[in-house]
């Protein structure tokens, strides 16, 4: 008879340990790069003379007088509020080989949130029909910590082969 419990209580046992190897705390849900118009960010408050307003979605520049270009729509989803988080969003530009390092500073609450990382100005010079060579977005806590990253695929050089 004990026999043939001992699947159930296995199991059971992997059941009960699964809340030690949960879910990350903090995670990229999705990350989509783009180029965005700058007409693109235009809403109807600001024709009667308000500000910016994203929205539901925190935009964030890399110069802010500059609207359009090169944007990582970015979703996070996080357990824990980090109110003194950072981006840093690192990429190889098609006319530059070294990667060049941007920092956005993000206030983000438990839940999940959707930011718009923007390349723009002189940060962004190729215009629309240009891509990244490769991209790399990581979230920082205050202290500097890791959160979480992401990156494209070719951020990554494969290993050589003898």
């Amino acid at each position: 008879m004990l026999r043939h419990l001992l699947p159930f209580f296995v199991s059971l046992v992997c059941f009960v340990g699964a809340p030690s190897s949960r879910a990350a705390d903090m995670e990229f849900v999705h990350v989509w790069p783009g180029w965005r118009d700058a007409e693109s960010f235009d809403r109807i408050g600001e024709y009667f003379g308000g500000q910016e307003n994203g929205g539901r979605e925190t935009v964030l520049r890399t110069q802010p007088a500059a609207r359009a270009g090169y944007y990582f729509l970015v979703r996070v989803k996080t357990a824990a509020a980090q109110p003194a988080a950072k981006f840093e969003l690192s990429v190889i530009r098609p006319d530059h080989p070294e990667a060049k390092t941007h920092s956005f500073p993000a206030a983000l609450g438990a839940g999940e949130k959707v930011f718009q990382l923007g390349l723009t100005g002189a940060d962004w010079p190729q215009g629309k029909e240009a891509h990244p060579v490769a991209w790399k977005i990581a979230l920082l806590a205050a202290d500097g910590r890791v959160l979480a990253t992401h990156s494209s695929f070719l951020w990554e050089k494969p290993a050589r082969t003898p």
